[in-house]
């Protein structure tokens, strides 16, 4: 017995929607904080501001290009085409990084074994 063939209808490419290349901008800014604020800062990494608090900015940029807002305010974002220039150029063209060599008369020393692990890390930390 033969199988009947069956025959796909060809697929169609999927629309897809337009790539948004805008900017995404960023103010990098400084707050007069107080010290208790200050110490939540620090700790958390963020921090809540007084409503209708004034902020100076320092700069405006693009959070993924990172270049700045007069540079390139009516370009398309290149980091969201192409995001070569943040990480140096090719990486096939550019040299290795050097290393250093020590002196010829360089002498190791070994010191004291430190643990950096585990409770007696913590406890035996000097303040």
């Amino acid at each position: 017995m033969s199988t009947p063939s069956v025959t796909h209808a060809p697929e169609l490419p999927a629309e897809t929607e337009p790539v948004d290349l805008s900017h995404e901008w960023v103010a990098n800014a400084q707050v007069k904080i107080d010290p208790k604020t200050a110490k939540i800062a620090d700790f958390r990494g963020s921090f809540r501001t007084k409503l209708e608090q004034r902020i100076d900015v320092l700069d405006v940029m693009c959070l993924h290009c990172r270049r700045h807002f007069e540079d390139v305010a009516d370009q398309d974002c290149e980091a969201k085409i192409d995001n070569q220039h943040l990480i140096g150029g090719d990486q096939r063209e550019r040299p290795k990084r050097r290393k250093e060599r020590m002196a010829a008369n360089a002498v190791i020393v070994p010191g004291p074994r430190i643990n950096r692990r585990g409770i007696d890390a913590v406890l035996n930390r000097e303040a």
